[in-house]
């Protein structure tokens, strides 16, 4: 008896141990997750990466209220300077539009700035298992998730998924 509960429990372990593959698509309850954009209108995930299809998207989600994701904001614009072929989404986790939107003029960074309403709990933000931002991802030109999770800006891995 000892030996198949012995025997059960490695099972359990081993199963439960096993790597999560890491996610190389969108689920489509994030691709339909709504976003604000900086005219107030309400747009879809998916519709914001339609409009840019064939290009290498980098995600930065961020907040205005985030040390790290300001700290992170030089590199960004680093980035940016290294890297005119890619687009540069940044989807707020901000408590607030207002807040977002005094973040994006205290913290300029050039790109397409959308809102997700409910933060750090939208449908997106468990899709990806956010639980810490700031937090980067690398779409490539085919649509695929490149790169699944980064959280700073000069990520080894990170910078190898742009070239």
């Amino acid at each position: 008896m000892k030996k198949h509960l012995f025997i059960f429990l490695v099972s359990v372990l081993f199963i439960s141990c096993k790597p999560q593959e890491t996610p190389t698509q969108f689920t489509q309850e994030a691709l339909n997750d709504t976003f604000i954009s900086l005219g107030n209108e309400k747009i879809s995930f998916k519709n914001i990466l339609e409009k840019h299809e064939g290009k290498t998207i980098l995600i930065d989600v961020w907040a205005s209220w985030c040390i790290d994701c300001i700290k992170g904001m030089p590199k960004v614009k680093a980035l940016q300077e290294t890297n005119n072929d890619v687009v540069f989404l940044f989807l707020s986790a901000d408590r607030s539009l207002i807040s977002w939107k005094t973040g994006i003029n205290k913290y300029p960074v050039k790109g397409e700035h959308y809102f997700m309403p409910k933060g750090m709990k939208s449908v997106f933000s468990k899709s990806i298992d956010l639980d810490w931002i700031p937090r980067y991802l690398i779409i490539d030109p085919q649509g695929n998730i490149k790169l699944y999770k980064a959280i700073k800006a000069d990520d080894s891995k990170l910078l190898k998924a742009l070239n």
